[in-house]
């Protein structure tokens, strides 16, 4: 099974969120997250699927949680990011997708052969951020894109996979 993070935030300062909130509107970006993991099984901790507030169709929504339980269609809850991953695989998913938050993404990162990153060209004031990584075990592609005022550039970073 392939791990994929899916992230989108500032390129200047790292910026994902502010108190549980993301502090910019792109519908490229939204459009993107929809065509990458639409049918796919996506992993959120708590805080990400509180702030969506519902899950997201036509993908299997697995929330990290160690103090609730989600339960709706097409929604489970794990305790661990080791669990999720088993819940996917047990579904017959081979690529899942982690959508955040920092936390998550701070823990998937050592197991993610695919990062498909919003680099966001606009400076906003957040307390969430996307972890550092090392660049250099990556192949990195990019295209540039933008969206009303806020300019952005779509990056794909993989490792170990042939093309």
């Amino acid at each position: 099974m392939t791990v994929a993070i899916i992230a989108a935030f500032t390129k200047k300062g790292r910026v994902l969120g502010k108190d549980g909130k993301i502090p910019w509107n792109i519908p490229g970006e939204r459009s993107r997250f929809k065509a990458l993991t639409t049918g796919s099984a996506v992993i959120m901790g708590r805080r990400t699927y509180e702030e969506i507030q519902h899950p997201l169709p036509d993908r299997l929504n697995i929330i990290l949680s160690t103090t609730k339980n989600y339960s709706a269609e097409n929604c489970r809850t794990a305790r661990s990011l080791e669990e999720a991953l088993n819940i996917a695989q047990s579904a017959g998913f081979d690529t899942v997708y982690i959508a955040g938050g920092q936390k998550v993404y701070e823990q998937a990162l050592p197991l993610s052969k695919i990062l498909y990153l919003t680099e966001i060209d606009a400076e906003f004031d957040g307390n969430v951020f996307f972890p550092k990584f090392n660049e250099n075990e990556y192949t990195k592609t990019a295209g540039f894109h933008s969206d009303g005022t806020i300019p952005y550039t779509y990056v794909t970073y993989t490792k170990g996979l042939s093309t």
